[in-house]
C-alpha cells in the first residue's frame, strides 16, 4: 500500500495534534495580536493578497471576460491602490483571463484536476492541468486526494500530487501548485498535519485550506496547524511554502485573523503575496471600502 517513509515523516513531526491545545493557542494568539493588525496598512496589504475568484456554474467566456475587465478598470481608476494578486477561475477559462488581462502584476490562477471533488483518473487531472498552463495559467489549485488519504494510501497521495505538479509546465514555464487540503473534511489537527506534510514533501508550492464548495471553509484552527507545518518544513528543508486561506472569508476582520496567524507563526518573510493568499470574491470590495471609507464596489 504505502511505504513506511511517509508514515515516519508524519510521525516525526513535532506539530501538535491536540485539537484542544490548538484552539487554546489560536485564541490566545488572536486575543493578543489581532487588534494591532486591524489597520489601513494591513488592509492594503491584504487586498494585494487576494485571489479574486469566480467559480460559478453559470460562468461563461463573456462573464469571465467581464470579471477580468473589473481588475483592469481598478488598475486604471484607482492607481494609488494595490490590485489583487490573481484572478482565479475554472481551468477552461485560463485563456479567457490571459487574453483579457492587462495588468502584468496580476496572475492567472485556475482550479484544476477535477475540482472540487478530485474524483477523476490521474490522466484526466494531468491533462486538464497541462492544458490550463498551456492556455496561460500561472498558478494551479488542485484538491488533495482525500480518497487515497482516508485509505492510508500515502504513497498514492504523494505520487498523484507529484504527477500533477510535473504536468503544470509549458515550455520553460512552470505554474505554482496550490494543494487544497479541504480541512473541513479532514477536521482534526492530526489529519490536517498529515495532509500538509504529504503535500509539501510531494512538491506543493502552497497549501490551501478549502474549496469553499462542499465542506466547511477556512478556520483559524486549521490555518494555525498548517502554518506550524510550513514552519517546521522550512526549518527541515529550507524551502518556503506558501499558505492560502479560502472559504467564507468575507470581511476585513476575518482576513486580519489569518494575517495575524501568518505573521506570528511564520514571520515577516511570509508577509508577501508570493507566500500568502486569500481566496475570496466579496472580500476585495469590503477591504476597499474599509481602506477608503467609500461605498464603491470596484470588483
Amino acid at each position: 500500500m504505502e511505504s513506511n517513509k511517509y508514515l515516519q515523516t508524519i510521525e516525526s513531526s513535532k506539530v501538535t495534534t491536540d485539537d484542544a491545545a490548538v484552539k487554546a493557542a489560536v485564541n490566545e494568539l488572536l486575543e493578543k495580536h489581532c487588534a494591532e493588525n486591524a489597520t489601513n496598512e494591513v488592509y492594503r496589504f491584504l487586498l494585494n493578497c487576494i485571489d479574486l475568484t469566480t467559480l460559478s456554474t453559470d460562468d461563461s467566456e463573456r462573464s469571465v471576460a467581464a470579471f477580468t475587465q473589473r481588475v483592469n478598470e481598478f488598475e486604471n481608476n484607482y492607481p494609488g491602490y494595490p490590485n489583487v494578486a490573481a484572478i482565479c477561475v475554472y481551468s477552461k477559462f485560463a485563456e479567457v483571463v490571459r487574453e483579457n488581462l492587462d495588468v502584468s502584476e496580476v496572475n492567472v490562477a485556475v482550479c484544476s484536476a477535477n475540482f472540487p471533488s478530485s474524483q477523476a483518473r490521474l490522466e484526466v487531472k494531468t491533462v486538464e492541468t497541462a492544458l490550463a498552463v498551456a492556455d496561460g495559467a500561472d498558478e494551479v489549485d488542485i484538491v488533495f486526494p482525500v480518497n487515497y488519504f482516508v485509505d492510508g494510501a500515502y504513497e498514492e497521495v504523494a505520487d498523484e500530487i507529484a504527477e500533477i505538479k510535473h504536468s503544470a509546465k509549458a515550455g520553460d514555464r512552470e505554474a505554482h501548485l496550490k494543494v487544497i487540503l479541504e480541512t473541513g473534511l479532514l477536521k482534526t489537527a492530526a489529519n490536517i498535519r498529515a495532509a500538509s506534510i504529504l503535500s509539501m514533501y510531494s512538491g506543493a508550492d502552497f497549501i490551501k485550506t478549502s474549496t469553499g464548495k462542499i465542506y466547511e471553509g477556512a478556520t483559524v484552527e486549521a490555518a494555525y496547524v498548517m502554518c506550524q507545518c510550513i514552519k517546521e518544513y522550512y526549518e527541515k528543508c529550507g524551502r518556503m511554502v506558501g499558505f492560502k486561506a479560502s472559504g467564507g472569508i468575507r470581511t476585513s476582520a476575518d482576513a486580519v485573523k489569518y494575517y495575524t496567524i501568518v505573521k506570528e507563526v511564520l514571520g515577516e518573510k511570509w508577509l508577501t503575496n508570493e507566500y500568502f493568499r486569500i481566496g475570496a470574491s466579496s472580500l476585495a470590495n469590503n477591504l476597499f471600502a474599509d481602506i477608503t471609507g467609500e461605498a464603491a464596489k470596484p470588483f
